[in-house]
């Protein structure tokens, strides 16, 4: 299995001549829909007991804050009918569980309660195989650039889907990808990238994650809406995209974001 990293930069360049005055954009504000983070991750090696569940609301276009949704009661619950609470931190939209317990298959139920509407969605943890080693070589069109690859055992007896987020420190924001065993089930499989820019001394921060096939889904259709130039720099997304949490209150007011459990492995490695 080969999966090579993709990202695009886009470059805008305006050169005005002259400028005369000034046009005033005026823009339609739309109610602030709930956006909910809520990524629960068990690394291996951890007990999984810290989780961090984050609310905001969607803002104005050209606001560059994000505005934290505060005041939420948010909960997760286990098939034993266990409760876990998340209690924000201040006010920061940041709501914390220090005693959840994770477990591989385990099927859990979020709940959030936020100025009158219920929010609800129901997932399981899905297991990650363990990174076995990691290869760094050069590779590309000159053969300088630096090729890292970290290979991992995929489990043959179900189907699998993964996602890989690598972190790395000249670009400000993670790496994703998702990719599936369809063609490579029970092999050994790996994850690549290849980057001009990477260099000998660098820290790289590599996660995998196991996840559902849903999930991969919907984080393929993200990933192509953010990496897609087709349309043009302010163009909208074709259609929004809906993750799978459900308001109780108001369906056709559903929230933004997505509730998934996934185990993952990390690795650190500094390039030679």
């Amino acid at each position: 299995m080969k999966t090579i990293i993709k990202y695009s930069i886009l470059a805008i360049s305006f050169a005005f001549i002259s400028c005369e005055e000034v046009v005033d954009v005026d823009l339609n504000n739309s109610e602030p829909k709930l956006v909910i983070d809520a990524s629960i991750k068990w690394e291996k090696g951890t007990t999984g007991n810290d989780q961090t569940i984050r609310l905001t609301t969607t803002g104005e276009y050209f606001n560059n804050s994000v505005p934290v949704a505060n005041g939420a009661t948010v909960t997760i619950t286990d098939s034993n009918a266990i409760v876990y609470a998340f209690i924000e931190d201040g006010a920061t939209g940041y709501y914390k569980c220090t005693n959840f317990n994770p477990v591989i298959n385990g099927v859990y139920t979020l709940s959030v309660s936020y100025k009158g509407q219920n929010y609800t969605s129901t997932d399981k943890l899905y297991p990650v195989p363990t990174i076995t080693s990691i290869e760094q070589d050069l590779n590309g069109i000159t053969g300088n650039e630096i090729e890292l690859k970290f290979n991992f055992q995929d489990n043959g007896a179900e189907e699998n889907f993964y996602m890989e987020e690598y972190k790395v420190p000249f670009r400000p924001f993670p790496l994703l990808g998702v990719f599936d065993d369809n063609f490579t089930n029970g092999n050994e499989m790996f994850s690549l990238i290849i980057d001009e820019d990477l260099a000998a001394g660098q820290n790289i921060n590599f996660t995998l994650h196991g996840v559902s096939e849903r999930y991969h889904n919907f984080m393929n259709i993200l990933i192509g809406i953010s990496g897609g130039l087709s349309n043009g720099p302010f163009s909208t997304p074709p259609a929004s995209v809906k993750g799978n949490i459900i308001n109780q209150s108001n369906a056709s007011n559903f929230p933004l974001g997505y509730f998934r459990l996934s185990e993952v492995d990390v690795r650190n490695y500094t390039i030679q």
